[in-house]
């Protein structure tokens, strides 16, 4: 069986999307690593660090010996925050040893592009950084303070509009559901007021789960309670109908949704939300993901 030259850290992580792209860590962990939801990369081998530069670089040439990958993605949590410089080598050395590769991707906090002109993003995008992944978790100010999210509505929309205008494709992540029941409808409205203000090419929704229980979560949110299923399908369609977009390609089907939803918004909103009323309206009718399928 032939191996992959690659020294991973387990757990290694990455969208769905990518699912069938060549995952190269050049960090390990993410830099942040403080949101009370999230579990991804706590394990203490996970700890934060920038992988050896020279170990990447001999790790893309051997890979391009060996295979012909059409995407690469650049784990771990936040690639994203190497130098500029730094990240140029990676993406021309990937240019160079595997010149079948027509997308490079990443996750990114947009903290990660504060120190990041538009011509640092541009030249990015020129040697092959095609796609973003940013997980925006919610546009309300409040549900990002409780969540410890370090980022506000504004860092996240600034972040957005800078990739944007430097031609990097985006794709935002919203957690439905993060707000609990006291934040759920501002969290949906204001989701959606960020969502209208950078229009990404793409949007995603999960919902918040918590696999390994509550614990940290509500230390720092103690009065948080969690929508049911019904609460989280009326914050979707509350979500939904103020979304004013152009042309994003929009889908509700991670493991962790009830109901898939799928389509172009807003051209397909209206049979979107008519989905999500008779999920609410008469769910035995609305196809939904059972409880056993939602494990994560």
């Amino acid at each position: 069986m032939l191996q992959i030259p690659i020294c991973y850290i387990e757990p290694v992580f990455r969208p769905p999307s990518e699912a069938r792209s060549l995952i190269l860590p050049v960090t390990n962990g993410c830099s942040w690593n403080k949101c009370t939801f999230c579990e991804m990369y706590t394990a203490p081998q996970k700890k934060f660090r920038a992988r050896d530069e020279a170990e990447v670089l001999e790790e893309i040439r051997r890979c391009g010996e060996l295979f012909a990958p059409r995407r690469v993605f650049l784990a771990d949590g936040d690639a994203m925050v190497l130098p500029t410089h730094r990240l140029l080598r990676i993406l021309e050395a990937i240019r160079e040893h595997m010149p079948s590769v027509e997308r490079v991707s990443s996750y990114c906090l947009p903290r990660n592009l504060k120190r990041k002109t538009v011509q640092d993003l541009e030249r990015l995008r020129e040697v092959g950084l095609a796609l973003i992944y940013v997980g925006a978790e919610s546009g309300d100010d409040e549900v990002l303070r409780r969540v410890n999210k370090g980022e506000t509505h504004e860092t996240t929309r600034e972040a957005l509009l800078k990739a944007g205008e430097a031609g990097i494709k985006r794709s935002v992540m919203i957690l439905n559901g993060l707000g609990g029941r006291s934040l759920t409808a501002q969290h949906a409205v204001n989701s959606a007021r960020l969502i209208n203000a950078t229009q990404p090419e793409y949007l995603a929704t999960l919902v918040v789960s918590f696999p390994r229980g509550m614990e940290r979560f509500k230390a720092r949110y103690p009065d948080f309670e969690p929508l049911d299923q019904r609460g989280l399908f009326e914050e979707m369609e509350r979500f939904l109908s103020e979304l004013e977009l152009e042309s994003t390609i929009f889908r509700s089907d991670h493991a962790s949704n009830y109901l898939v939803l799928k389509g172009v918004l807003n051209k397909d909103k209206e049979r979107l939300l008519a989905q999500v009323r008779t999920a609410i309206e008469a769910p035995e009718l609305a196809n939904l993901r059972p409880e056993w399928m939602r494990a994560l």
